[in-house]
């Protein structure tokens, strides 16, 4: 496991603020540390997998303003197929493998609950295997995983 500190931690959380923010501007912000310090640091959070850079995309200002969470109860041998299956449409943005009543819970986005109620019934109730569904609608997200931070508590104390 790589030691993550207090300097770790501002560098990430400023990233996730602003993704495209400069390593002299980060040394700014965090002060007492060099451009090329920080450019060392977010190199060994990327190679280490602590971290990753990229855009992401606001479905809302695409149109897609539905957004649901849909747990599919399957056939046991199928979940695996079945899982790959549904990853490769672009409307799912999330999918794993659940346990309890259901055995997939994916998370998709569409431009209306029409196109929604479609996706479901005529994409994954069609599935072979597939045996349930079921749609919860996410009107408000009050914490998205994408912007989630490193968590305090993980940080080595000097």
């Amino acid at each position: 496991m790589v030691k993550i500190d207090a300097i770790d931690k501002k560098i990430s959380d400023l990233l996730l603020e602003d993704g495209r923010m400069s390593c002299a501007r980060i040394a700014d912000r965090i002060g007492g540390i060099s451009e090329r310090a920080v450019r060392y640091r977010i190199n060994r959070l990327i190679e280490n997998g602590i971290i990753s850079v990229r855009g992401n995309v606001n479905a809302e200002a695409l149109g897609m303003v539905v957004c649901a969470d849909v747990f599919i109860e399957v056939e046991p041998a199928s979940v695996l197929e079945i899982a790959n299956k549904l990853a490769k449409y672009e409307s799912v943005s999330y999918i794993a493998y659940s346990t309890g009543d259901t055995d997939i819970s994916i998370q998709v986005f569409a431009h209306n609950n029409s196109e929604l109620f479609n996706f479901v019934t005529e994409i994954i109730g069609k599935i072979p295997g597939v045996r349930k569904t079921h749609i919860s609608f996410v009107p408000i997200k009050i914490k998205d995983d994408h912007v989630w931070p490193i968590p305090s508590s993980i940080i080595e104390k000097d």
